[in-house]
This record gives structure tokens, sequence and C-alpha cells, in this order.
């Protein structure tokens, strides 16, 4: 250390902060956030510690410096524990008619709050649908109104009129021979399931839509608004890893082989994304492209909304669209049983 410069150690120290902080964020999908709850902060910005930590490598390396080890080492680490967050190919192949395709899709009332028209917004995510004419459909925040102009599928199971529930739906080409809620308390968060018949066999759709921050970030302008923004995202982070556990309890009961759709609002990065995993698959891990961005946040790339699959199924494709008529984007897969 004697011999850097005044520069060179303040970088060292700027350095040390970004390496350490991404390290921290590999524990967390480890330790629950009951146990240590600023790791869950630390995990949703995992993707821009990372990218951080990269110019230091280059930066020490050029200056012939054995520090570059600080920050080599911890995306090394944190390779390790999750991988590539970025996706740079895969070997998607054409789905054929034997294999079943999936979308999820959280629409946000069919209507984006705060766009013009969203009379016609809802009338162009309908159009969308209809051009992919996926098998299977989850929607998350629902209109009833929306999905009453989906004509393509006859069977659905809707949250009922008398729940309290935000509005999910499952919609099918195959017919549905049972259904359910898990009824997560005190929210209007919530999980469906439909067990579908499909080609003489039965398989469990669940449709998981766990706690919502209702935070918008460019209106967090003040210390005060901060304030009450963190104690609303330690409440959001709490019940997320309750409702996972819940989630997960009832996957384990499952007589059937399972496919999840789900809206997070959590990232792969999270203690509550491992726990709701569990041993599936995740196919954009396996077919995925880029970022996989699923939520409208200019700053962080978020993936947010998943499918995931049991293992003993096979990910043919995965694909991510840039609609911009909700504030998620829909997801789309096809699955081989």
């Amino acid at each position: 250390m004697r011999e850097l410069s005044l520069f060179d150690k303040i970088v060292y120290f700027l350095n040390l902060i970004v390496a350490v902080i991404l390290l921290l964020s590999c524990l967390a999908p480890y330790i629950s956030v009951k146990t240590f709850l600023p790791l869950a902060f630390l995990s949703l910005f995992f993707p821009i510690t990372f990218i951080i930590n990269i110019p230091f490598v280059f930066y020490w390396s050029f200056r012939k410096k054995k520090i570059f080890i600080v920050s080599f080492s911890a995306i090394l680490i944190s390779f390790l524990t999750f991988g590539s967050f970025y996706r740079f190919g895969s070997s998607n192949v054409y789905p054929e008619d034997k294999d079943l395709s999936i979308m999820t899709y959280n629409s946000r009332d069919f209507g984006f709050a705060g766009r013009k028209n969203s009379e016609l917004t809802g009338h162009k995510i309908v159009n969308f649908i209809t051009e992919q004419d996926p098998d299977i459909i989850c929607f998350q925040e629902s209109s009833r109104i929306g999905l009453g102009q989906l004509k393509n599928y006859p069977f659905k199971y809707i949250t009922p009129y008398t729940s309290q529930k935000s509005i999910q739906a499952i919609f099918s080409k195959y017919p549905i021979v049972g259904n359910g809620s898990l009824e997560f308390p005190d929210t209007a968060n919530n999980a469906i399931y439909a067990d579908i018949k499909y080609k003489g066999d039965t398989i469990r759709i669940y449709n998981l839509h766990l706690q919502s921050f209702k935070i918008i970030p460019g209106r967090v302008k003040s210390v005060a608004r901060g304030i009450r923004a963190y104690s609303k995202m330690e409440k959001t982070f709490i019940k997320q890893e309750e409702q996972a556990q819940i989630f997960d309890r009832h996957r384990k009961e499952s007589p059937f082989s399972t496919i999840v759709c789900a809206d997070f609002n959590n990232t792969p990065f999270s203690n509550v994304y491992r726990i709701a995993k569990g041993e599936m698959q995740d196919t954009f891990d396996e077919k995925g492209i880029g970022f996989g961005k699923t939520f409208d946040l200019k700053v962080v790339p978020f993936r947010i909304d998943f499918i995931l699959a049991d293992k003993t199924m096979q990910v043919m494709t995965h694909q991510n669209f840039d609609l911009k008529l909700s504030d998620h984007y829909p997801v789309l897969t096809s699955i081989r049983l």
C-alpha cells in the first residue's frame, strides 16, 4: 500500500467497498431476511455491483498491481454462486406440436395505469396473446373485462368474485380437472393452481404472485420518503419469504408434475427465489438470451417474472418479449414432457 499514490489509495478503498458488497450479496440466497435484512437489499442490485467490479480488475491489471485479485475473486465467487445473469446464446429449437407452450404475464389490469388510451392497451394485449397463441397462459394483476375477450381458451380458472385477492387467471386449451388457491394471509397477493389433463397425464400449473413492493422509485425524493420506502420494503421482503415457504410446502405435497408461472417481485439472487425455485428448472437459465429483463425499471435489468419446470421436463425454448403494454414483460416457453 505504501507505494500507491493518493489517487490509487482512494481507488483501492472504493474497490474494497464494492468487492465486499458483491461478496455479501452472494450470501443473500442462504440467509433468511429475518436473520439479516440488509442482504435482501444488496441482492436486488447484484447485477450493478457485479458490473462495477469489472473495471477495477482492468485498472489494476493495467497498473500491474496484484490488487486486481480483490475484484477478480469477488467476481469469480459470485459467478460460482449464481452463474451468469447474462445469457450469450441458447440452443433454442423450433417447438413441435407435441410441445406444450406456456406464457406468464403480469398484465397490470389490461390497462397500464398512467398510460393514455388504456382501453386500447387492453385490446393490444388481447391481440398479442391471440397472435402468440400459447397452450396455457397465467395472468397476474389481471382484469375480468380483459380476460373476457380471450375466446380461444375453453378452460380457465380465475380468482373467484368473492375473493379479496388480486385477480389471477390460468387459461388452458386442455381440460382443467382440479383447481385451488393457497390464500396467502393478510395480503391481496396470492397463488392459485390448476390441474390440467394433457395427453393422458395430469400436470399442475401454479400461478404465483408474491408480495408487491408498491414503491415507485422516481417518487422517493426526500429522506422522509426514503425512510418510509425502506420500512415498506422491509415488510415486503419478510412477507415474500413467508409466502415462498407456504408455496414450497404446498408444491411438495402435489401428486403431479409441476410448472410454475410467477411474478416473484424479487430477483434470482434472493432467498425468496431459492426457496420458490427449489429443485426446479428456470427456463431462462436453460434457453434464455441476454439479461431476460421482465420489469420496466431503466436503471437495473430486473428479471422478476419466471417460468419454472420440473427437472423431468425438457425445456425447448424461452422467449422474453419487449412489449411495453404493462410495467412487466411477458415470458413464453415451450416444454416437452
